[in-house]
């Protein structure tokens, strides 16, 4: 007989976001915990950006030792990824009020794009797997649960959630990165970038015309065909038995419309991403030869 092998420890910093580790026994003062330590850093974090985050920084953050973080967080993998779950949150519960499938997916985009801005430097850290963190779960869930109303399959929720998800990951690197910019110019975005300022102001990168909000908009057009089609043909059609050629030739024509739309969806998005580039590239120049005059 075989002997059963011990189950693989977790990870000591997705361990403590479970809250499936111990804290240490013994500490310097009882008030020291993980929470304390965490809360420094995302404070650091976001006063001074994330490069200014080390364990000898938030020691001296909160009047300890270097020595004495480690006893609860034993690494800065450990802490920077506590940091992100603690910064991004839990998804909004007024989510679940909006009406339909569709405005849903957009107050989620919408409040997953505000925890990025008002925490740009989680930005410069790698996505978490989906469920590494209960944070993380917790939005993919609020996202997939957006979905659950809909005809669509299990994989199709998955792709759109991470669709949804991703784009506004997206916008806020850019957003993150036109402030970074600025603020490394001694500047004000009305100082840099005026005409920028201006559409800012005016509500433009929140209008339609905002090539970020065209994007999804054209992805949820996709989603929304493919709805409708599983809607006015019922139920998705079955796994069809060897030799029904009739059955196969349906799904493969309805698999292949899906991949279609999917395809103009994304064709649409990337040219959203192009046009905000060469609005970025186009603000840089002016900003370059205002400088230079």
């Amino acid at each position: 007989m075989t002997e059963q092998s011990e189950p693989a420890e977790l990870p000591r910093g997705i361990a403590l976001a479970w809250g499936v580790a111990a804290e240490p026994q013994r500490g310097p003062k009882r008030e020291m915990s993980v929470e304390r330590i965490v809360d420094a850093a995302v404070e650091l974090a976001d006063a001074e950006g994330l490069a200014a985050v080390s364990m000898a920084a938030v020691a001296a953050r909160l009047g300890y030792t270097p020595m004495s973080l480690y006893r609860y967080v034993s690494a800065k993998d450990d802490l920077t990824l506590l940091m992100q779950e603690a910064a991004i949150g839990i998804p909004p519960e007024s989510l679940a009020q909006a009406d339909g499938w569709r405005a849903r997916l957009e107050a989620y985009y919408d409040a997953l794009l505000s925890a990025y801005l008002e925490h740009p430097w989680i930005l410069g850290l790698p996505a978490n797997s989906l469920m590494a963190t209960p944070h993380a779960a917790a939005w993919l869930d609020a996202a997939l649960a957006a979905l659950a109303p809909t005809p669509l399959d299990d994989d199709a929720r998955l792709a759109v959630a991470l669709l949804v998800s991703g784009s506004a990951r997206w916008h806020g690197e850019v957003m993150a990165d036109l402030l970074g910019q600025v603020r490394a110019n001694g500047g004000t975005i009305a100082d840099a970038y005026p005409d920028l300022r201006r559409a800012i102001d005016s509500g433009a990168l929140a209008s339609d015309s905002d090539p970020f909000r065209y994007g999804l908009d054209r992805v949820l057009d996709g989603v929304a065909v493919e709805i409708d089609r599983l809607v006015a043909g019922g139920a998705p059609a079955p796994v069809s038995a060897p030799g029904d050629d009739d059955s196969d030739a349906l799904a493969d024509k309805r698999y292949r419309e899906a991949r279609k739309a999917v395809r103009e969806a994304e064709k649409a998005l990337r040219a959203a991403r192009t046009q905000q580039r060469h609005v970025l590239r186009d603000a840089r120049e002016r900003l370059g030869r205002r400088a230079g005059a």
